[in-house]
């Protein structure tokens, strides 16, 4: 239990308090901010990077995780349908060869889960969740970097607008954001 609570504590979930015990921290605009910013300098380079090291299988295994999201999908499986969401991700940064990147992305991804947030039903269903995907799988299997790095870009930005839309934040820019230069060819 105290090695859970300690990794919970590296990932900024919870905080141990002096003769308090642990305390559950909530996730502010900021944080969600903060994330996706980082999500954007570290998972679209990865992305781009990914379009020329994607095996065949990994190709295969990116066209099952499109599938099943198309299947959860139709039947409203928002949890089932973002498990596959994730492995998508997964997928795109393992072969971009880094596991490192990986597993801090998954992190990322986790703090924004652990506090609930779903951008479904807010602007956007499973259905358009599923357009982003597909539109960057189209670019990695045409072997297009830039233009798979503009879509996970794009996709990237549209989860973070909505998410910081439900704190109350109003539109913003990621701070960061326009550092992640995204190269116009090969």
């Amino acid at each position: 239990m105290r090695e859970a609570l300690l990794l919970l504590e590296r990932q900024g979930v919870v905080r141990f308090e002096r003769n308090r015990g642990v305390r559950v921290l909530e996730t502010s605009a900021h944080d969600l901010e903060e994330v996706f910013t980082l999500r954007l300098l570290l998972e679209v380079p990865a992305t781009y990077r990914a379009c020329a090291l994607l095996s065949s299988d990994d190709l295969a295994a990116l066209e099952q995780e499109l599938a099943a999201m198309d299947r959860l999908a139709d039947a409203g499986d928002e949890a089932a349908f973002m498990a596959h969401d994730t492995r998508f991700h997964e997928i795109v940064l393992t072969a971009a060869g880094n596991r490192r990147l990986a597993a801090l992305i998954g992190q990322l991804r986790d703090l924004v889960r652990f506090r609930g947030a779903s951008t479904v039903g807010r602007s956007r269903d499973l259905r358009a969740i599923h357009a982003e995907h597909v539109a960057v799988m189209g670019a990695l299997r045409a072997r297009d970097p830039s233009r798979a790095a503009r879509h996970m870009r794009a996709h990237l930005l549209s989860t973070a607008a909505l998410l910081l839309a439900q704190e109350g934040a109003g539109p913003r820019t990621l701070a960061w954001s326009p550092l992640v230069h995204i190269p116009d060819g090969d």
